[in-house]
């Protein structure tokens, strides 16, 4: 399935929901992992605002992707962002839609406070 490079350079980008661990079935409960390297997959919600323009997005990144703690109103860097389109069936009803996946969610905020230590 096609990638689309989603570029955030002119985007402000904030957390709007704590990372959670992604299932892949919820009547399981299974966690979902990513399918080359086995790690455990999380979702992040994040505000992305651009071009006068919010929106929320629920995007999938590893475990190993996070580099520290992120509370709701942390500001973000977004690395590897891309956008996947997708469509499914289920009990006869098409679906369709857009997920994103990142490689990285890292804090501005330690970003921050490092170069003023400097």
């Amino acid at each position: 399935m096609r990638q689309i490079p989603v570029e955030t350079s002119g985007a402000t980008v904030m957390v709007a929901k704590a990372p959670q661990p992604k299932v892949r079935d919820r009547r399981t409960g299974e966690i979902a992992t990513d399918m080359e390297t086995g790690v455990k997959l999380m979702t992040v919600d994040v505000m992305f605002a651009a071009n006068d323009e919010v929106e929320i997005l629920s995007i999938t990144v590893p475990e190993t992707g996070f580099s520290s703690e992120l509370a709701m109103g942390t500001p973000v860097a977004l690395t590897g962002l891309v956008a996947r389109p997708w469509e499914n069936e289920f009990n006869g009803q098409k679906r369709h839609g857009i997920a994103f996946r990142a490689v990285a969610v890292t804090s501005l905020v330690a970003t921050d406070s490092a170069s003023q230590a400097a």
